[in-house]
This record gives structure tokens, sequence and C-alpha cells, in this order.
């Protein structure tokens, strides 16, 4: 991977200073224009928000455009040139976005402002965890444990990286400052609100406990609301396949705590949640599908998808899987 970042690299290099000692700025960088760019959906979607109707100034990137999954998403050349360039660079900054790091350290815009959720929610990071159940993952050389990446799933850290967007906005558009100031005040209050809503959900829930048949990129969300959890592999795991036994232990769960509703993610086909509700005996288990934002494609942001909307849903989703 270091070795295709390096090469990389060398071709970005080759791409900015191809006419002589300027950089060679990149075609879709308007002049004039805030150049903002972003890896993941929900940070696009929260620029979005904070940008609001100063969107006229402002040039927004997503990298993951076409439905990329973050954590095997490979930059192109063209990429690692945009984040150079970039005047707000906006990423997760967890080892599947190694590749970020390594472009920041080339990076040709000297008043840049970076937003890293790594950084700014240091202390609310939680490590990968292996629950009973759950399939053994192997960490690579040294066995080192790694963090949970999906941070963005939890109300509470949305909140911190909203207020840490709206200061890189600022700071590099001080003639907007109010604007995003006054935009990001309103999509907190939405924030809060919605954070408010789960708590109720979870307060008069006659359950607490949620099952995966999938992978649970979702952790930091159940641990926001006090909720227990169950599932087949661990947020960031490549594997597809569960074992025997996983598959036994979960069923067992299913029947032995009378659950409405095994859960999976969103685009998945549902065969291991429906593997796991025939091998518990109770066909009547539903399939919910709660929507974790790793593979958000143009289409579904044409068609109204949104960092909100799908927290909405994910709350109702989760309504039904405790009650």
């Amino acid at each position: 991977m270091k070795k295709a970042i390096a090469i990389l690299l060398s071709a970005a290099f080759l791409l900015t200073s191809f006419s002589g000692c300027s950089p060679k700025k990149h075609p879709d960088k308007d002049d004039g224009k805030l150049m903002v760019v972003t890896t993941i959906f929900p940070l696009y979607d929260w620029a979005v928000e904070i940008i609001g109707d100063q969107a006229e100034h402002v040039h927004l990137v997503c990298l993951l455009e076409n439905g990329a999954d973050y954590h095997s998403f490979q930059p192109s050349a063209s990429d690692i040139v945009r984040i150079t360039e970039a005047d707000v660079f906006l990423f997760t900054g967890g080892g599947s976005e190694s590749w970020a790091e390594e472009a920041l350290k080339n990076s040709r815009n000297p008043g840049q402002k970076v937003v890293s959720l790594f950084s700014v929610l240091s202390d609310r990071l939680l490590l990968e965890e292996h629950v009973e159940g759950m399939e053994e993952e192997e960490h690579g050389e040294g066995n080192a444990v790694e963090y949970d990446e999906h941070l963005y799933l939890s109300l509470v850290n949305a909140k911190r990286a909203v207020e840490a967007i709206r200061d890189a906005l600022s700071k590099a558009d001080p003639a907007h400052r109010n604007s995003y100031s006054e935009n990001a005040a309103a999509y907190l209050e939405k924030l809060s609100a919605l954070d408010e809503s789960y708590r109720d959900a979870v307060r008069t829930a006659g359950r607490n406990v949620i099952l995966f048949g999938d992978r649970f990129p979702f952790r930091y969300l159940t641990e926001d609301y006090g909720l227990r959890y169950y599932a087949a592999f661990q947020g960031c795991s490549a594997d597809s396949e569960a074992s025997f036994a996983t598959v036994a232990f979960l069923a067992e769960k299913v029947k032995e705590l009378a659950l409405p509703a095994v859960l999976a993610l969103e685009k998945s086909d549902h065969k291991l949640a429906e593997t796991i509700i025939s091998a518990s005996g109770v066909p009547e288990t539903e399939i919910l599908t709660m929507d974790s934002m790793q593979a958000v494609t143009p289409q579904d942001r044409a068609q109204g998808a949104s960092y909100l909307g799908s927290m909405e849903k994910n709350l109702e989703t989760l309504r039904k899987a405790l009650n």
C-alpha cells in the first residue's frame, strides 16, 4: 500500500509541477472559489449544510463519489492533486485513509485547513471490539488492535465534527464566517433534536440489545445510548463468510432473547441474516436494514440522500428492533 501511495504521489507531483515552478491548478478548481475536498459522504454532507447559501463561492468535492467503500478505496493521482491543492480538506484520519495522510505531507497550499475526525474526536476513539460469538479478526503485523473508524455514526461525534468544520471554513474564508456560523447553528439544533429522539427511543424500548447478521459499524452509536449488541463481524472486517459456530451462536441469541429482528447493512444481500433466522427456528423474525453511509453514490445524493435523513431512518429501524 505504501509503495502504491508513493507512486501516486510521484504522479501527482508531475501533474502539479509540469509547468515550471508554478503548480498547475486542478482543472475543477475555479479561480476565486474556496476549494473544499472531503473523503466520505458524511463529511461532504456536513460541509453542504454549513456552506448552505454560500455554495456559489465554494467548489466542494467528495472523493468517494462513486459509491466506493472507503475501507478499500484507492485514490487516483487526480485525487491526490485535489488534496494537495485544497483550501480545506476533511477526512476521517483512520488507517483506511492513510493515503490521505501521505498526500497531506506534500500539500502545495500553505494556508490549507485540515479537519481529521481522529484528531477532533481523539478523546472519543474506541478500539475495535470483539464481542461474544463474533468472528475472530486477524490484525496483521504485531497483532495490533485498531480503532473503530466509524466515528460519524454517532450524533454526539457529528456535532463536534460540525463545529470543527465550521471553524475551518471560517478561517479559510473569513468573508463568509457569519453565514457558516449561522448555518452550522441551525444544523446543530437538528442534530441535537435527533440525538434526543434516539435517547427517548432507547429509554422507552422493550429491550436494549440488537443483533447484526453482518459487519457492525455502529459501536459508537450503541455506546452513546447504552445498547448491547451481538454481530457476526467487526465494523472494518473484510470477511463475508461466517463460520458455523458464529451462525449457531447468533441463531441461539435470536431465539433466547426473542429478538424481533436481525439487522443488516444497506446494500447487503441478507444471505447471512437469512441463514441466522433459518437456524434459529423462528421464521417470523424480520430482517431490518441500517444505513452506515459507506457507499453513497451521486445517484443517491441526487435522490436526496443526507446524513440526517439516514440517521432518522436508522432511528426508525432501531425502534422496531428494540420493541
